[in-house]
């Protein structure tokens, strides 16, 4: 992922984890075009600080066949064609839904894939400890038994455990796990915490951060 804005960059790395991918963040074209050719797909912003996007997606096309979708807030059809001419795959217009950017990286991985190309990477377990997340089969276990949890309640236990240790402001975990529009209670969320301490049968795993939202701590030992 190439951003130089961290309110963009910092939500976005979480939320990809989240759904299982394994995304590398630079700054900077020059990082981009240095990182470009070990990375499965690239998202990239045109207004980077050194090298225009544009410039960026030039050059890594000549060298490396890898997905590109551009995320961008500018919105001008000739430069989306350009740039789609240029070897980009997609085009991405800000503001965005996590969820979009999700089914276009999967959309442009199914069609390389099919022609032979890479196809994305992606996690399909977060392990912490006796606790482990089966992202592919949406199960969830604590010592090797099986926990049954809403649909709900794993999309939230997965957010957490995507950087564990990691304070997740309440605002980012309803706007990632809910909706970037929610309008409903905040306690919903306390809601859910309630439950998935109650189910995980370890209460202490997550923490309340006060001022801030929760964070998921497992012992190891435990």
């Amino acid at each position: 992922m190439v951003e130089d804005d961290p309110s963009i960059s910092e939500p976005l790395v979480a939320g990809l984890a989240r759904h299982g991918f394994e995304p590398t963040h630079v700054g900077t074209g020059a990082e981009a075009i240095e990182a470009a050719a070990a990375a499965d797909a690239v998202l990239l912003d045109l207004g980077l600080p050194d090298v225009d996007g544009v410039e960026v997606c030039r050059q890594v096309r000549q060298t490396s066949n890898v997905p590109i979708i551009v995320v961008s807030a500018r919105s001008d059809e000739v430069e989306r064609v350009l740039l789609l001419e240029l070897g980009a795959d997609d085009y991405v217009v800000k503001p965005f839904g996590l969820r979009e950017v999700v089914a276009r990286i999967r959309a442009v991985a199914r069609r390389t894939g099919a022609g032979g190309g890479p196809v994305v990477a992606e996690r399909t377990e977060l392990v912490a400890g006796p606790l482990r997340i089966d992202l592919r089969t949406h199960q969830v276990f604590v010592d090797g038994t099986a926990v049954e949890l809403t649909p709900k309640e794993f999309d939230l236990l997965a957010h957490l455990a995507a950087d564990p240790g990691a304070a997740h402001s309440r605002r980012d975990i309803l706007e990632e796990v809910w909706d970037p529009h929610w309008f409903g209670s905040p306690k919903t969320l306390d809601v859910h915490v309630a439950s998935l301490r109650k189910k995980l049968g370890h209460p202490e795993w997550i923490q309340a951060v006060r001022g801030v939202g929760f964070k998921l701590v497992v012992d190891a030992a435990t």
